[in-house]
């Protein structure tokens, strides 16, 4: 067989499909649009659903793309099997309600046994078992052996997840061994021992399945394909393993290199070799697609991926930090078929960088808790760490159960091994159990998200903020409706809107939409996710019906304030490059008429010259009067002429470009001010970190920004009144003031000091003798934990053989140290036992070790009971 690299595979593919009038698409993003079933884009097909259920009309009728994707379901097997990884790229070609089965069965013969030359006498064919039109058209109209077509039953092929589109599907399998296949049951047993590997799945997507279970025929069926590129590499490359093949061998090199370990030489050294390669290459693709690292969500998917990597690199005795040299071999070996890559390379690297450091941190962290742990055991006399207390180490620390039980090892201890799994498999149950049965797109069924692609709707507010249209559909929650009444919250639907949809950051507008019976108040407005524009009211009089004519009014004062603050926001976005560097790009934006908030690519705060520097250039832009300008243009002149944009999926061929004078030029759909001048002021009141190299301003305009500037002159002018101060000397005054507080300061901590020492005959005569243990239980007022744990160390120090308990009231919270002689630990006595039962009195918590605790309480009422408890606790542990 003909060897052929992935890079080729790839576009070999895309221009056979686009020799049969399909339109090549580039991959969507990682990141899903409109559909809430799924985290990360996981099918070729995913991206593409609303062009299936008909929810959008799509640029042509046949499509073909190379789609990233992503999965995480079984991340235990990658780097264990052969075929598991967490990213690959799925090959497909679409067809909406065009070609069927006559067309795609043949191409897909021929694409693989003429542009690949795959031997026929390696292929074998699997159909839905009630599919005949399947077996008649591959045994007529291709030349495949009709021996060699095997039929299946539901779970092997026919397609669908929950409700909607479905339908039987027929899969091409290379069979690696020797000597034909006679019968299903072989073939299945060749499948089960990876002889036969699939590699080309054709859906023929013909019935929506409805909630009740029923299929009903589709009036247009579609075509949906999926051929794994890793997959067919490793056919075409002669090997068994998806580590092996061209692209991810030369990453997986890099890690081996950095390693010094040779791959093939150590089982479990590979699968850490495999586990980085794959893991980091996933890491590379989201945030290149805009994921950040976080808690939740997509985000906690690329953390969970980003410190699998950085743990396996450890197991692998890496001690610095490593992965962006990974990433740098990603990019490279990636980059002729996704550019992106090698333009946000450093950004990318960055953000790896940051988080690969926080992990180093978190791991140090647990390792600090499992050697409390490890005190703990040995305190009690155990040997055996609890389940629930490694996988609280594993799932919040990250820090793996591998090394918890090396550590336990060296100390004769172990882990409750059954424990911790069972922690596992619940964590994976309510991960599972959370999404349940979805709709195929994961939305609402709301009536609104049901509209019919051949519905239009046209948004004419660029430079109006009034027009009369027809009401073309109404809705509430469950239903569309032909009329809506006083009182009622519903959706209307109209031909042409001057209302701007929430997008792009901006929000929608407010306005009315009155006709003939009745007035309606428009509360916000949004686009479907079929892209329809749709009204959110309430009716305030009468009673509105479709097919109605409608005024349409904006709230224009509303409308001018979020224009401000929009194109302020592109002005930001360029003052921040100026003065922070090229690497700044938009991570995401909010506009409204109070506010604008800004994230951006940063690695750092912004200092107060930086802040001052930006507001500058945005304010004296503004005092240029500079016009304000829109251009339609294809999205190649676009990049052409220098706009800025992340250049996504989102945008379509013809793009509108806002250009600010010649200061800014950007992509945008939003609504603007005519000229700079409008926007009067803009203040920045407020910069932040919202994630691993992510920036946040939020920053006011226009009279918003004025009040600002107002109320801070007024709140400086009462300051100036209470300092009995001029504004020219406050500076002077609060440094004035500062230097008597820390003299009175110096001189209470002297007094406190004095009246501690002189307190301490006092307390010591206080002891009682409990089984030839002296034990004092002592309240002193005022005091904070510093000084009180100094007392309780010099009374230690004077006791003999004993312990010291110590409370003290300080501004209605209470302070709590415990510390004992270290004769008094060898007959039992434990002061992080005393101060966690004494602590739950005065309603706290806290611990520490056999021989120092603390801990605090909100309940200064309870001493006297915490006092007397101390005696009883100390009886019992001497027991």
């Amino acid at each position: 067989m003909k060897y052929i690299g992935t890079n080729e595979l790839r576009e070999l593919y895309l221009k056979f499909f686009e020799s049969k009038e399909h339109l090549r698409l580039g991959s969507f993003s990682l990141v899903p649009k409109n559909d809430k079933s799924l985290l990360l884009i996981n099918a070729g097909m995913a991206p593409l659903k609303p062009y299936f259920t008909g929810l959008e009309t799509p640029p042509r009728k046949r499509i073909t793309t190379c789609q990233k994707c992503i999965r995480t379901g079984d991340i235990e097997n990658v780097g264990k099997t052969s075929r598991h990884g967490t990213f690959f790229e799925m090959l497909g070609n679409f067809s909406f309600g065009d070609y069927f089965k006559e067309e795609v069965i043949p191409w897909a013969w021929e694409f693989v046994t003429e542009v690949l030359q795959i031997p026929k006498d390696k292929l074998y064919v699997t159909i839905y078992l009630e599919d005949d039109e399947a077996f008649d058209i591959w045994s007529k109209k291709t030349d495949i052996d009709p021996k060699r077509i095997f039929r299946l039953g539901k779970d092997d092929n026919f397609w669908e997840i929950g409700v909607g589109p479905c339908g039987p599907c027929t899969e091409i399998h290379f069979d690696r061994g020797e000597g034909p296949i006679s019968n299903v049951e072989d073939f299945l047993k060749a499948s089960d021992e990876d002889r036969i590997v699939e590699f080309w799945n054709l859906v023929f997507t013909q019935f929506d399945k409805d909630e009740e279970g029923n299929y009903n025929r589709l009036e247009h069926p579609n075509i949906d394909t999926g051929m794994g590129l890793e997959r067919i590499a490793t056919i075409m490359q002669g090997v068994d393993n998806i580590f092996e093949i061209d692209t991810v061998k030369n990453i997986l090199g890099k890690v081996s290199k950095l390693a010094n370990v040779a791959y093939g030489a150590d089982k479990d050294k590979d699968v850490s070799l495999r586990i980085i390669t794959d893991h980091v290459k996933s890491v590379t693709m989201m945030i290149s697609d805009g994921v950040q690292p976080s808690n939740e969500g997509r985000g906690y998917v690329l953390r969970r991926l980003l410190r699998r990597a950085a743990r396996h690199g450890r197991l692998l005795g890496i001690k610095d930090l490593f992965l962006t040299e990974i990433v740098a071999s990603v990019v490279e070996n990636y980059k002729g078929a996704y550019p992106v890559l090698e333009e946000k390379q450093e950004y990318i690297e960055k953000i790896v960088s940051l988080e690969e450091e926080r992990f180093n941190e978190t791991i140090d962290s647990g390792m600090n808790i499992l050697s409390d742990y490890i005190e703990e055991m040995i305190a009690s006399k155990e040997n055996i760490l609890k389940g629930e207390k490694a996988f609280k180490l594993y799932d919040t620390y990250g820090f793996p159960i591998e090394l918890t039980e090396e550590i336990l090892e060296e100390k004769g201890m172990k882990v409750d091994k059954d424990a911790f799994k069972k922690e596992m498999e619940e964590q994976r149950q309510r991960a599972r159990s959370a999404r349940g049965e979805t709709s195929y797109m994961g939305n609402d069924e709301k009536p609104i998200n049901k509209i019919e692609s051949s519905v239009n709707t046209k948004f004419d507010g660029y430079g109006k903020v009034e027009l009369k249209s027809n009401i073309i559909l109404l809705a509430d929650e469950n239903e569309f409706k032909e009329v809506i009444v006083k009182g009622e919250k519903a959706y209307i639907v109209t031909e042409k809107t001057p209302f701007y949809a929430e997008m792009g950051g901006q929000v929608g507008d407010k306005g009315y939409i009155i006709t003939s019976t009745g007035e309606a108040f428009v509360y916000d407005t949004k686009n479907n996710i079929g892209g329809k524009i749709i009204h959110y009211v309430e009716v305030l009089n009468g009673e509105i019906k479709t097919n109605q004519e409608a005024t349409l009014k904006v709230d224009a004062r509303r409308r001018k304030n979020i224009a401000r603050n929009h194109t302020a926001t592109h002005m930001l976005h360029k003052a921040l490059k100026d003065v922070l560097g090229s690497h700044v790009n938009q991570s995401g934006s909010y506009v409204d008429d109070e506010r604008l908030r800004f994230d951006f690519s940063h690695f750092q705060a912004l200092s107060l010259e930086e802040i001052e520097k930006i507001e500058k250039l945005v304010n004296d832009k503004i005092m240029e009067v500079l016009n304000v300008g829109t251009e339609v243009m294809t999205l190649e002149e676009a990049k052409n002429s220098g706009a800025m944009a992340l250049f996504d999926d989102k945008y379509k061929d013809d793009v509108r470009v806002v250009s600010v004078g010649e200061f800014s030029k950007e992509l945008c759909g939003g609504t603007h001010v005519i000229n700079s001048g409008e926007i009067g002021l803009f203040k920045i009141v407020s910069e932040s970190g919202v994630a691993a190299g992510i920036r946040r301003i939020e920053a006011i305009t226009g009279i918003n920004a004025m009040r600002h500037m107002e109320e801070k002159q007024n709140l400086l002018k009462e300051v100036c009144a209470m300092l009995k101060s001029s504004e020219k000397d406050i500076i002077k005054r609060i440094s004035q003031l500062n230097s008597e507080l820390k003299e009175k300061d110096k001189e209470i901590a002297e007094l406190k000091k004095k009246l501690t020492q002189g307190s301490e005959n006092d307390i010591l005569d206080s002891a009682k003798d409990i089984q030839g243990i002296k034990v004092i239980a002592y309240e002193i007022d005022g005091v904070d934990a510093n000084s009180l744990r100094d007392l309780g160390d010099k009374l230690r120090n004077k006791i003999g053989t004993g312990v010291v308990v110590l409370f003290s009231n300080v501004g209605g919270k209470v302070n709590l140290v415990s510390m004992a002689t270290k004769d008094s630990l060898d007959k039992g006595i434990h002061c992080g036992k005393i101060i966690k039962e004494v602590a739950s009195v005065v309603g706290g918590g806290g611990g520490g070790r056999p021989d120092m605790a603390q801990a605090g309480g909100k309940n200064p009422a309870a001493i006297k009971d915490g006092i007397n408890k101390v005696y009883e606790v100390v009886e019992a542990l001497l027991k």
